[in-house]
């Protein structure tokens, strides 16, 4: 069995404070193992002012429905994110794919 030699302190200290640094932009913690170590977060989706957004598609002759569609796409997923130590003690944070 391999050992996990390349956590040492300092690895484990940036791992986590970018743990915390997107704790504290408003994701949560859907699993977390420490041995590895690795993290799964969510964010939850953002609500979209539609009136607010159908206001400003009026006032600009709708230029603004493509920013109003790109908006509406992109805040209505969930986000999913995996923070890990590589071999080479290295934080790397990914995306996760969901249905």
């Amino acid at each position: 069995m391999k050992s996990n030699t390349y956590i040492n302190e300092e690895n484990l200290q940036k791992f986590t404070n970018t743990l915390a640094n997107k704790i504290h932009h408003g994701f949560t913690i859907i699993e977390q193992n420490d041995s590895l170590p690795f993290a799964v977060l969510s964010k939850g989706r953002k609500d979209v002012d539609h009136g607010f957004n159908f206001l400003l598609c009026c006032m600009t002759l709708g230029v603004w429905s493509v920013g109003w569609i790109y908006v509406t796409y992109v805040s209505s997923r969930e986000k999913n994110i995996v923070i890990a130590i590589d071999e080479d003690g290295n934080t790397f944070e990914e995306k996760c794919y969901s249905k």
